[in-house]
């Protein structure tokens, strides 16, 4: 979920030091679009016999201009000058377990004579420290348990792609790391997912980072004479490593596997390794992460006792008499048999069109050599999860996975998608918002709201992952594909949102996400008049707001295939897979399995119900009904559990916007319901 980057050069080879410093710091900038609330860097010093680890709780960029990283460059570049190796590596984190206000939580990660990086999230963390009572875990990250399961593992056999292997097997989830041990000549990069990628001439240097484009960028800067004609960019592939002699920069690559191939450990007199701290003092607020870890309805009663759910009122009003919809929904009408317009104009969408026509399709695109050909959205949660899989597994496709982390893709989600990106071993590109300015446009947007609630207004809180659809093309760009699989469930229409804005619903739409020309106009009105008359809403976050409207709305989109418009999606089939294949991990606040891993969702779903009588899923459920996949007595007691507010998750999200609970909860309640006068 982090960017990794590095840069190893060979002892007495002088390419310039003006050369080695450029390159290290634009990887690094380069690296920073994966994560922006920490980083860290460390440098080997062969005169000092040191390791220098500088970090702290500031993105990459500001880390590069402090003036301990301008101490230790400078160190380091004038052992190499003097005939010494060079090899710095660093991370820019995007924060999954472990605050970065702990600095032993923010990577490079220290730990038994081991320095090292990571990327992705070990899900079995937990277990692996019970599985291991003689270990002893300080920290909260989940990277410390990789280092000290190597050091177990090297201290029983010389050879070092074995323990690697011994180590790593035992781990569930996603990982790509850089190892520096303080006791050894040898430097180890490692992957079970093909999330690493490095640039040599298979003599003098390597440099190594997180994304093909990265150092695609790299190779293109004219002034970096270290790239000729025989260097090549390479794929560290999934379950594979290398280890790279720090002497001669000789390359042994090793499959992680149960029979390791025979790589002797190389002992070197112990560097020592001394950490140099930046803190940002303007960062006081802790980053909270999972909802499960902070709150909890038993313990925190008088909270959860402000939440309404408001079922004796809500249970009066008229439904239709085939699906579940209320009197409430907008544009809704009923004939003479008491079924609504919505069944009645409904065209069936969950149909299996042609697994043949899907196939023909995609063929023009299918890689001969097993290099990537598609690119498929990721958001973690259980459509996009499925769609990995099936593009991967069944249609034998060579995808790359990308996900765009906007500050309410939950921890569970990440978890999810580790899992699943670990098992397959698909690479997933991560791109990080600055999520801290991301939450505090939501924060503004949601307290302008509370001023003059409208119901047509709630989308604006959720106006930040509209973004998805434009870093999607330019991923699609900096790999080099042309194929899109996206995995957006047709069931899942919520054509209410626009219908709140006046926008009344398109039944024979083609794509679940269409909005037509003039209903795009009429959107932009509907929200210019709503900013009139709420001032609040003129704030810092304007500009954010504008760019997600252009990227929803106005971007068009590349080597866009919809997967479910040629399978069917059935979700009992779905939720078997996921859960007894890839053990996916449930919400701890709901039996659903959907919208877990977006953090919003719980928040504006209490909104609509408690205002409005009906959520998103008394829409998903009445799509269900309408395609034949339940009975509505099924899908009344399926909505009545759902709808039931998931305390945990609305207390997360407030937390983590930075709204107060009590105040927030009591003047949602204070709207006047859609049901009480009829």
């Amino acid at each position: 979920m982090c960017g990794v980057f590095g840069i190893v050069i060979k002892p007495e080879y002088q390419y310039s030091k003006e050369t080695v410093e450029k390159i290290l710091r634009k990887v690094a900038i380069l690296s920073e679009s994966r994560g922006k609330d920490s980083s860290g860097i460390a440098f080997r010093n062969d005169i000092e016999q040191t390791v220098h680890v500088i970090k702290g709780d500031i993105p990459i960029r500001e880390l590069l201009k402090s003036s301990v990283f301008e101490n230790k460059l400078k160190k380091s570049v004038n052992a190499y000058e003097k005939g010494k190796g060079f090899t710095a590596f660093g991370h820019a984190r995007l924060v999954t377990n472990g605050s970065q206000l702990n600095e032993v939580n923010n990577q490079p990660v220290l730990k038994d004579d081991i320095v090292l990086i990571h990327n992705g999230i070990i899900v079995n963390v937990d277990q692996l420290w019970e599985a291991h009572p003689k270990l002893s875990r300080e920290y909260s990250i989940d990277t410390e348990i990789i280092a000290s399961l190597l050091r177990e593992e090297m201290n029983k056999t010389n050879n070092l792609a074995e323990s690697c292997n011994a180590a790593f097997q035992q781990l569930v989830g996603t990982f790509s790391v850089a190892v520096l041990f303080s006791d050894l000549n040898q430097f180890l990069l490692a992957t079970n997912n093909g999330s690493l990628y490095y640039i040599t001439d298979d003599k003098n240097f390597i440099i190594f980072a997180s994304e093909y484009y990265m150092l695609e960028e790299l190779s293109r800067e004219s002034s970096f004479s270290v790239f000729g004609s025989n260097t090549e960019i390479k794929q560290l592939k999934a379950n594979s490593g290398l280890v790279i002699n720090l002497d001669d920069l000789s390359l042994n690559s090793f499959q992680l596997a149960e029979n390791a191939v025979n790589i002797p450990t190389l002992k070197t007199p112990a560097f020592k390794i001394e950490k140099h701290l930046i803190v940002n003092v303007k960062n006081s607020d802790e980053v909270v992460i999972d909802p499960s870890i902070y709150f909890n309805k038993q313990s925190e009663s008088h909270l959860y006792k402000l939440l309404e759910n408001n079922t004796e009122a809500i249970g009066k009003l008229k439904r239709c008499t085939k699906c579940l919809l209320p009197e409430t929904f907008p544009f809704i009408t009923y004939n003479s048999q008491g079924v609504c317009s919505y069944c009645s104009s409904y065209k069936k969408k969950n149909h299996n069109s042609s697994l043949d026509e899907l196939l023909g399709f995609i063929e023009p695109f299918r890689s001969k050599n097993g290099k990537p050909d598609c690119l498929v959205p990721f958001s973690g949660g259980r459509d996009s999860t499925y769609s990995l899989h099936f593009i991967k597994e069944e249609l034998g496709l060579h995808p790359i996975a990308f996900t765009y982390d906007w500050g309410m893709v939950t921890d569970l989600a990440r978890r999810n998608a580790a899992r699943v990106c670990g098992k397959l071993g698909v690479e997933n590109i991560i791109v990080a918002a600055d999520i801290r300015l991301k939450r505090e446009n939501i924060r503004k947007n949601v307290s302008a709201w509370l001023k003059n609630p409208h119901l047509g207004m709630v989308p604006l809180f959720m106006a930040g992952d509209k973004y998805f659809f434009h870093f999607s093309n330019r991923v699609l760009k900096q790999t080099g594909l042309e194929l899109s699989i996206w995995g957006s469930n047709p069931l899942e229409n919520t054509d209410f949102k626009s219908g709140f804005t006046g926008i009344a619903p398109v039944f024979d739409k083609k794509r679940i996400d269409e909005i037509r020309l003039g209903s795009k106009f009429k959107l932009a009105s509907f929200f210019a008049k709503q900013y009139l008359l709420n001032p609040a809403y003129i704030n810092s976050s304007l500009l954010d707001t504008l760019g997600s409207f252009k990227s929803r709305y106005l971007t068009k989109r590349y080597g866009y295939l919809q997967l479910f418009d040629y399978i069917k999606w059935d979700e009992k089939e779905l939720e078997s897979l996921l859960l007894n294949e890839y053990k996916w991990e449930k919400s701890i606040d709901t039996k659903s399995t959907w919208r877990i891993g977006d953090g919003t969702a719980a928040f504006y779903n209490y909104i609509y119900h408690t205002v409005a009588g009906f959520s998103e899923f008394d829409t998903f459920r009445s799509n269900q009904i309408r395609e034949g996949q339940l009975s509505r007595e099924e899908g009344l007691a399926l909505i009545n559990e759902e709808n039931i507010p998931r305390y945990e998750n609305l207390r997360w999200y407030l937390a983590i916007i930075g709204l107060d609970f009590t105040k927030t909860i009591q003047r949602i309640n204070s709207i006047p319901k859609l049901y009480n006068h009829r």
